[in-house]
């Protein structure tokens, strides 16, 4: 990115640009050349938020939990640095190296998820390595919150397949202090706990005297999938309130606290400061006064079909290969389970039964993360910028990551005869490596497809070529101010 940040002029984009309030020192000159094209888009909005707070309105459309990540590490881990660098240069290098982190163990959260769900380490691994050549790549190394979200999402899941409730509570909660939808993952509890008793229930039909400590267990979880949701919206919750108490509260002006730069730029772009001249904003007064959604509404014109316009085609042509992959993802699972899919998986299936449930892709453990990627997709393609699609499935979703490496497990020669000596003709043996749900630890699929590139099949091509393109891609436009959003 410092290279592409460099060759290429940036785009002069109508696109939150703060003023800096301080000269930059021949270090902050250095950071801004080595990481600036990871400051772009809302990049800004977070380091802004990071070094002055919720100091306009808009702003409430990023939640805080990533901010104040970027702050406590400026302030703790790089405060040897606050004599060279000024703040946001600080937070800048807090942001690159969080992200660098978050990627890692999302990566390797992910991966633990696809051996719990899946139960085939091969594709596990390949689904792990795919997530650290995201699409969304871009997105996950910037100053985003996607690195983080993914880290505490796929995290939480892993906990849940566990048994780890509480934990995997606590991590989902953290996440929808992250992103917003991350309050969708209280579906997860909810599913899981309808589950249970929905079994206990079939296994206890054929005995009256089971029925009051059916009773029992029906209000166990039903109270613990209450208190598991409740504590995810909670951060949530607590912004909103927050937000209601800076925006719309009594209270001294804040005009004063605000330097004059910004009081400037406020006025020039019509933005809200906090708390000004008295008057409040229209969602102060709403029944149920929710920041979040006015400001989507208002700002940044998020609504049901709002982006299906002429002039928006070549942004949902920018989606259409993820949402063609999730959308395939959904088909295949529905077309291989259907029976599952209209029992929503509360019916015990015959493997189940002989404890032998079906492995891969689309076995029955993975319903829930169809219907959540299937959800968010539909939710994102009519109500959402439909260009924030890749990087909204590829950091909340691991369907996006699981499928495209079924297909390449299942449908690629190279790999599916990696570990024989007989490969097909015309085709050379690539390394010895486990089967394909085998539990030894395997090389670099990825590498060796690559290393093969005219060997491999065209489906294989086109998965590999969405995500390489995608990942050059984002570099080189997002980090210019050019549409890539």
């Amino acid at each position: 990115q410092a290279v592409f940040n460099l060759l290429i002029p940036d785009h002069a984009a109508d696109a939150f640009s703060p003023p800096r309030l301080s000269e930059p020192s021949p270090w902050d000159v250095l950071v801004e050349w080595l990481l600036g094209g990871l400051s772009r888009w809302d990049a800004e909005h977070f380091l802004f938020i990071s070094e002055h707070g919720y100091l306009y309105e808009h702003s409430c459309a990023f939640l805080p939990l990533y901010p104040l990540s970027l702050w406590a590490v400026a302030r703790g881990v790089l405060w040897p640095l606050q004599g060279l660098l000024r703040p946001r240069s600080l937070l800048l290098l807090s942001a690159v190296l969080l992200n660098s982190l978050f990627s890692a163990l999302a990566a390797a959260a992910l991966y633990e998820l696809g051996r719990a769900v899946l139960r085939c380490r091969r594709v596990a691994f390949l689904a792990a390595l795919l997530f650290s050549l995201s699409p969304a790549s871009v997105f996950l190394a910037a100053a985003y919150s996607e690195s983080m979200f993914a880290f505490l999402a796929f995290s939480a899941m892993w906990q849940l397949e566990k048994g780890q409730s509480w934990l995997s509570g606590l991590l989902f909660s953290l996440a929808s202090g992250a992103r917003a939808n991350g309050l969708v993952n209280a579906g997860f509890f909810l599913y899981s706990c309808s589950k249970r008793f929905a079994l206990q229930l079939q296994v206890g039909l054929g005995s009256m005297r089971k029925l009051p400590l059916l009773w029992k267990q029906a209000l166990s979880l039903a109270s613990s999938a209450i208190l598991m949701s409740a504590g995810i919206f909670l951060p949530f919750a607590l912004f909103q309130y927050y937000a209601y108490v800076r925006f719309c509260g009594p209270g001294p002006s804040l005009g004063q606290t605000i330097p004059e730069p910004l009081l400037q730029l406020a006025r020039d772009k019509g933005y809200r400061p906090a708390t000004m001249d008295g008057a409040k904003p229209p969602w102060c007064s709403q029944q149920v006064p929710l920041v979040y959604s006015y400001v989507q509404d208002v700002y940044w014109n998020v609504g049901f079909l709002r982006y299906f316009e002429l002039r928006q085609i070549p942004n949902f042509l920018l989606a259409l290969p993820v949402t063609l992959l999730v959308s395939w993802a959904a088909w295949t699972y529905i077309s291989t389970n259907p029976w599952y899919c209209l029992t929503l998986g509360l019916e015990r299936s015959k493997s189940e039964e002989e404890g032998k449930p079906r492995d891969g892709f689309c076995c029955p453990a993975a319903f829930v993360y169809v219907v959540h990627a299937t959800a968010l997709l539909a939710f994102g393609f009519f109500c959402m910028h439909v260009q924030v699609l890749t990087r909204f499935l590829g950091s909340s979703s691991p369907i996006l990551y699981w499928f495209s490496a079924h297909l390449l497990q299942e449908h690629e020669p190279l790999l599916r005869s990696a570990g024989t000596d007989n490969p097909p003709p015309g085709r050379s043996v690539l390394g010895k490596s486990p089967s394909s749900c085998g539990k030894g630890t395997p090389d670099n699929p990825i590498v060796r497809l690559l290393l093969n590139w005219p060997l491999i099949t065209p489906l294989s091509k086109s998965i590999l070529g969405f995500f390489l393109s995608y990942w050059l891609l984002g570099l080189i436009l997002h980090c210019n101010f050019l549409p890539w959003t």
